[in-house]
């Protein structure tokens, strides 16, 4: 009772990445709060397939439903899965994907229990709160911590009286570690039939397709990214090539993917994807709350720009004063000869 759980996102039989970000996390929130990490999965054909993707990260306990019509994914079954296992097992934390997925099922959830939800959190910690209008201490109530009025402020979210404290983060934002502690590790296979109405089943999938992800942005080691101060979609081109001689990826801030000059789906920041890159290279971005969350914890930070005054530049390792063309170029040209 009053457990932490994670909801685990399947593709067949692979668990999707954000859960063991978020079994990680789970985990260490678990442990501060001295109760046990549990952990959902829903598909069919899954079981004895999925229990080595989960259970190193440190789970006490998985619910493992399996059943027919469980995928591909659809609204109705799984949420009756959570609505009324959280109605038998009264957890106080679950964290799920902020993917479409979890987009889907992490509202209809929180509806269903009337609890509160906070989306797209970049941190999650455990803290007190004191109500100052009723008077009420609070004791071990999670934090949700997000951007929030455009990036301009970082909001910190509590839901003091209704559980669960549900929060959805989206891939890349907490690392995955494997658990190096000790974990019960137990596997419960429930009735599915008891927990899913009949009728959740009456939306079919009739055709699905997956488009692989074209590059990993999410997984390279340099990352060269360009602001709305890059100046044009020609002014990438420069990028790419720079991407292309130290064999990293190239990103971009929202603003560059506003104007049209990149494709949505190299965004970083709190709306597109959160990076870990041994360095980035930040090139004419000026350095919102939205897109710092994105890469704050890449190992080196060099900002390119040239207002001096630049947000960007308080968290960057190393500030190059300039126009990005003049020293792109420059660190291109370099490269290109120390490279042969």
């Amino acid at each position: 009772m009053n457990n932490v759980f994670v909801y685990c996102e399947i593709e067949g039989t692979t668990v999707a990445e954000v859960s063991q970000e978020l079994l990680t996390k789970g985990r260490k929130l678990a442990s501060e709060l001295g109760v046990e990490l549990h952990a959902v999965v829903a598909g069919d054909g899954i079981k004895g397939k999925v229990e080595d993707q989960i259970l190193p990260y440190g789970v006490d306990k998985l619910f493992v439903f399996d059943g027919k019509g469980l995928f591909p994914y659809t609204s109705a079954p799984h949420t009756d899965i959570l609505v009324n296992l959280f109605k038998e097992e009264k957890p106080q934390i679950c964290l799920m994907g902020a993917t479409v997925i979890g987009r889907d099922l992490g509202p209809r959830v929180s509806s269903s229990l009337t609890s509160g939800l906070t989306a797209d959190c970049t941190q999650l910690e455990i803290g007190d709160y004191d109500d100052v209008k009723t008077g009420k201490h609070y004791e071990n109530l999670l934090y949700q911590i997000r951007p929030a009025f455009g990036g301009n402020i970082v909001a910190t979210i509590v839901n003091p009286d209704h559980r669960p404290q549900m929060a959805t983060v989206r891939s890349g934002v907490m690392q995955k570690a494997l658990y190096e502690g000790q974990a019960r590790g137990e596997v419960v296979t429930p009735d599915v039939d008891k927990y899913v109405d009949a009728a959740s089943y009456v939306v079919k999938v009739l055709d699905r397709q997956v488009e692989q992800a074209k590059h990993n942005l999410k997984g390279a080691s340099i990352v060269v990214a360009g602001g709305y101060g890059v100046g044009s979609k020609e002014g990438f081109d420069m990028l790419f090539q720079l991407a292309k001689e130290l064999h990293g990826e190239v990103g971009a801030s929202r603003a560059a993917v506003d104007a049209g000059w990149v494709d949505h789906d190299r965004q970083v920041g709190q709306t597109g994807v959160t990076v870990h890159p041994k360095v980035y290279i930040a090139c004419g971005i000026s350095g919102q709350i939205q897109h710092i969350a994105g890469m704050q914890d890449a190992g080196i930070i060099i900002s390119i720009n040239n207002d001096p005054d630049a947000p960007i530049n308080k968290i960057a390792d190393y500030v190059i004063v300039g126009t990005v063309e003049e020293t792109v170029s420059k660190l291109i040209k370099y490269y290109k000869q120390n490279s042969k």
